[in-house]
């Protein structure tokens, strides 16, 4: 009963914070001057690679954590994870190419930043199939929580890319600080807090799904016993 409460809250606290970042980026935050309207959709953009970040962060941690473990848990937060992870980084992807094309006059280009996020959704992807394309399914638990560790090597490079190499994707926070607007400050910040939030919710159904799986599982493995006897 208590889980079901704290479920509903947190859905309704995702719900609130959602209708809240909205608010935000299409009346709180100012026009910029120069890109206008579709300068909105960096709100959405940088908080989804956010996510997309924080969801192979947890791939990452729950591939140790299984590894020494060998709980089902950790490979359940892994998996969960990409699957989410995956989903923003897609997101980050399209949102990039609508910014991108009235900005920079094309779709896509092979920019460091563009290439390594590509490149990253891709690690992501091999994640899941390595994930369910074993028989033994804890050998593909080992196989995929080794590859998870391996493949989060890439979220820092696609971070730095951008001042690693030279690149035309903007460099918006500086050691020196940032110039954007305040205002436009505060609703990235409130956007990057509902789509946590979001990303949490997410989450949590999706574990639940997987448990409810593996109790189905076990439910037909006890039928079939019984129908064996």
């Amino acid at each position: 009963m208590q889980r079901n409460s704290l479920e509903k809250i947190l859905i309704g606290l995702t719900f609130l914070s959602m209708m809240i970042a909205l608010y935000a980026i299409f009346i709180y935050a100012p026009l910029e001057a120069t890109m206008g309207l579709i300068q909105k959709i960096w709100y959405f953009h940088l908080a989804a690679a956010w996510i997309a970040f924080l969801a192979y962060f947890h791939v990452f941690l729950a591939g140790i954590l299984y590894l020494w473990k060998r709980e089902r848990r950790f490979d359940i937060l892994g998996r969960s994870s990409a699957e989410i992870g995956i989903l923003f980084n897609t997101l980050v992807l399209i949102t990039g190419s609508i910014w991108a094309k009235p900005v920079w006059g094309t779709w896509w280009t092979w920019d460091p930043r563009l290439s390594t996020t590509l490149i990253l959704w891709i690690l992501y992807i091999a994640y899941l199939m390595i994930r369910t394309s074993s028989e033994d399914d804890s050998k593909g638990a080992r196989l995929a929580a080794v590859f998870g560790i391996v493949a989060f090597i890439d979220v820092p490079i696609v971070y730095m890319s951008i001042r690693w190499w030279r690149t035309i994707h903007p460099v918006i926070f500086k050691l020196k600080g940032t110039e954007v607007n305040p205002a436009m400050i505060i609703t990235l910040l409130i956007s990057l807090a509902a789509f946590t939030l979001f990303y949490f919710c997410l989450l949590h159904q999706r574990i639940s799904l997987e448990k409810i799986k593996d109790e189905l599982e076990l439910i037909e493995d006890k039928l079939m016993e019984v129908k064996r006897k």
